[in-house]
């Protein structure tokens, strides 16, 4: 028989650094998760992607274990990641901190798409300009 579900959580964690500490431990310590396995597994899953976040959808049940899948980084990561950026800027409506290529928007679009809600490769660049314009960080082209 299947397991009833409780809850499914959203964690944007850091890879292959996951620990007990908050935020970690206090939300899947409320849903009576076993944290430190929780951690474990999570680490050993993205230990090649260290300096990248990388959320995880995990599937709580209501006998207490779990399972996740791993998402992609979130866009403003890819960005800074493509750009080589620390953050995005402080005041994005006066501050620049970078430029983006239509090159550079379509390889995170394409990276990206399997997690939106669209299957357009030109919807999803709109996505990413937006977060770019947000962040301070201009669009060539």
């Amino acid at each position: 028989m299947a397991k009833k579900i409780k809850t499914v959580l959203k964690l944007n964690l850091q890879a292959g650094a996951a620990n007990p500490a908050p935020p970690v431990g206090p939300i899947l310590g409320q849903q009576g998760i076993n944290i430190m396995e929780f951690c474990k597994q999570y680490n050993e899953k993205t230990k090649d992607k260290r300096g990248q976040v990388i959320p995880a959808e995990i599937t709580v049940f209501e006998d207490r274990s779990f399972t996740f899948i791993l998402k992609l980084p979130p866009v403003s990561a890819l960005i800074k990641q493509e750009l080589k950026l620390q953050s995005g800027a402080k005041t994005p409506s006066k501050e620049v901190v970078g430029t983006l290529t239509q090159a550079q928007v379509r390889k995170i679009a394409e990276m990206k798409l399997p997690d939106m809600n669209t299957t357009s490769v030109e919807s999803a660049m709109n996505t990413i300009k937006g977060t770019a314009r947000s962040m301070g960080v201009q669009v060539a082209g």
